[in-house]
């Protein structure tokens, strides 16, 4: 198998020791690949997605004053039937939104938020 060399954060260490001790893993190699395993399945999920969808998509960024978020809602406005933000702790926010789009344009508005590096969580909860 090959080694690679990866940089994280002191947060993202931390992290991924809880997934270690959570799943109760042999060490953080087999952390790194289950994390791996799960966001393949995600994208799997998403890929697999088809036609008009529905459900809610849940955002946590963190910055409250940089208005990205705000760009990337006004541009998918016909794709937001509902909109609900609230404030937490460290300038933090929560976004939750329902959503009503083809399936394409869900993947957009997925894949721009998450280029953007500035959200801590990003799910859709299909209805």
């Amino acid at each position: 198998m090959p080694v690679v060399s990866v940089s994280l954060s002191d947060e993202n260490l931390a992290f991924l020791d809880k997934i270690q001790e959570a799943y109760k893993l042999k060490g953080r190699s087999d952390a790194v690949r289950t994390s791996i395993q799960s966001a393949i399945s995600e994208m799997q999920d998403m890929e697999n997605m088809t036609g008009p969808v529905e459900g809610i998509l849940i955002t946590v960024r963190h910055d409250h004053a940089d208005p990205w978020m705000g760009i990337i809602q006004a541009k998918y406005i016909n794709c937001i039937k509902t909109q609900i933000h609230s404030h937490l702790r460290d300038k933090k926010c929560l976004e939750v939104m329902v959503i009503s789009c083809s399936a394409e344009e869900l993947k957009e508005i997925i894949q721009e938020i998450k280029a953007s590096g500035k959200a801590d969580y990003v799910r859709f909860v299909r209805s």
